[in-house]
């Protein structure tokens, strides 16, 4: 009997024609298409690959980490090969190796990083349409958006930055840090923590820009976090503009 070895990928995704990563019926998802070439690969057995978490739909991945279990004793570079040959080109593994049992591509991450990007030129790219978020040439004042992260570092209840159709109970999370960086003509947020909340980037990013563009004070950040309202935050903003960049163990 072949011993079962649980191997530990690091992909990377194109989200834009994906309804996310998790499998729902009739749609196509990053998961679908891992599994149906590992299937074809183990002569049509059920492999199942679990994600670090979910992404929506059209959400990127830069370093999404994911875990299956194989009988194949493919070496490392081998698997990676067989993998990105038979997988859609929206979909890339960068990195694989075999890992301990209790491996667990979940519940073993100590935090995460994402980063979310506008595009602040008037014309938007056309080449960057899928990627960032246009803002038809409205530039935030990036200095106030700073001001207003201040109050979002630390260990709190983000309950405020939570989608309302949540089953989280928990809803304590600690944010390390949050940082802005300009590229040309980009403006990048770049967060990391523990773990976050379904929607919780989308939403600290949507109302950091509604601070920024003057709709908002740094200051109400605070009482926002306090309220644990979602009524009180900011919109959700775009998928296409989050990445998924690292996950860390």
């Amino acid at each position: 009997m072949m011993s079962l070895r649980r191997m530990k990928a690091t992909i990377s995704y194109d989200g834009t024609n994906f309804s996310g990563y998790q499998v729902q019926p009739g749609k196509r998802t990053v998961q679908l298409e891992i599994e149906k070439v590992l299937s074809k690969m183990h002569k049509g057995e059920e492999i199942k690959a679990i994600a670090s978490g979910r992404t929506d739909a059209r959400v990127h991945a830069i370093g999404q980490v994911i875990h299956f279990d194989t009988t194949l004793s493919i070496p490392n570079e081998g698997y990676k090969k067989a993998l990105n040959t038979q997988l859609p080109g929206d979909i890339r593994v960068l990195d694989i190796e075999e890992v301990d049992r209790d491996f667990h591509a979940r519940y073993s991450a100590k935090g995460k990083r994402y980063r979310y990007i506008w595009y602040c030129e008037e014309v938007q790219s056309p080449f960057r349409r899928n990627y960032t978020v246009e803002t038809k040439g409205i530039k935030p004042d990036v200095k106030k958006m700073k001001e207003g992260a201040k109050y979002i570092i630390g260990t709190h209840d983000f309950s405020c930055f939570c989608a309302s159709n949540t089953s989280v109970v928990d809803k304590v999370r600690t944010v390390h840090s949050l940082d802005f960086e300009t590229h040309s003509e980009e403006l990048h947020m770049v967060i990391e923590g523990n773990g976050f909340l379904y929607n919780m980037v989308r939403i600290i990013a949507g109302t950091l820009w509604e601070i920024g563009i003057g709709k908002r004070n740094p200051e109400s950040m605070e009482q926002i976090i306090a309220s644990k309202s979602r009524e009180k935050a900011g919109k959700t903003a775009p998928p296409h503009g989050l990445y998924l960049e690292k996950v860390y163990y």
